[in-house]
């Protein structure tokens, strides 16, 4: 049985963290809010594990998987359960554990992102709360943005398998996450994030490589990956990245 994804259809989003593992490893999965509701998918599909009193452990929000009678939600839940099984991850527990902890620090830094232009509340449009974006945004760019790359480039050039990779010497999750996370910046605050990353090589380096993977490369090439836009996480209000 393939992997189901669900998540909203028409963004990148905390689902893409989630795509890039599946694609990379080549595993059979549905992006079943992206389906036809002819054939028992689409949103309604994805919403009944939300709001049916028949799932006993619903997830609060998308995305999450379902893997048969498995409901994991959570971005970084998800990847911590898809690693072991899609080759992404090291085998000991010390390995594990240490890419979960930097995909949690992901999470982070992208709840940070997305906060910069919703900081009052995620009910109220963008012009709603401008005053208070234009000051959070300030921080992040000058500040945040910085702070967090340089954490990751210290990861990566402490890492005693080498600097290619932020666990181990293979691919895991965590690398395409910061790629994807790095693509993220750099539309939504393209000035500031350039600036960032001429300070941290190693990340540059892996994000590049990322993007030359096989399977990931043909996946940015498709029609599968949803292009960004000023309905995700990552949004691109020039004003923001002054």
């Amino acid at each position: 049985m393939p992997y189901e994804l669900h998540y909203w259809p028409s963004i990148q989003g905390r689902g893409e963290f989630v795509r890039l593992a599946l694609e990379a490893a080549g595993a059979d999965y549905v992006d079943v809010a992206r389906g036809c509701e002819g054939e028992g998918q689409g949103i309604p599909a994805m919403m009944h594990f939300i709001e049916s009193a028949d799932v006993r452990q619903p997830p609060f929000a998308p995305p999450f998987l379902v893997d048969g009678k498995t409901v994991v939600g959570q971005s970084a839940a998800i990847l911590l359960y898809l690693g072991p099984r899609l080759g992404l991850v090291g085998k000991s527990e010390t390995a594990r554990l240490w890419t979960h902890q930097i995909q949690l620090t992901i999470a982070d830094v992208v709840a940070e992102a997305h906060d910069t232009h919703h900081p009052v509340g995620t009910g109220l449009y963008y012009e709603d709360q401008k005053k208070e974006a234009l000051r959070r945004a300030r921080e992040f760019r000058t500040a945040r943005i910085r702070k967090f790359l340089a954490w990751f480039e210290a990861v990566l050039t402490r890492n005693p398998r080498g600097g290619a990779h932020l666990v181990g010497g293979s691919l895991s999750y965590a690398d395409l996450s910061l790629f994807q996370l790095v693509e993220g910046l750099l539309y939504a605050f393209p000035k500031a994030a350039r600036r960032a990353l001429k300070n941290v090589p190693h990340v540059m380096a892996l994000h590049d490589r990322v993007a030359r993977h096989r399977r990931v490369a043909a996946y940015l090439a498709s029609e599968r990956r949803i292009p960004f836009n000023e309905d995700g996480i990552f949004r691109r209000y020039p004003e923001l990245d002054a």
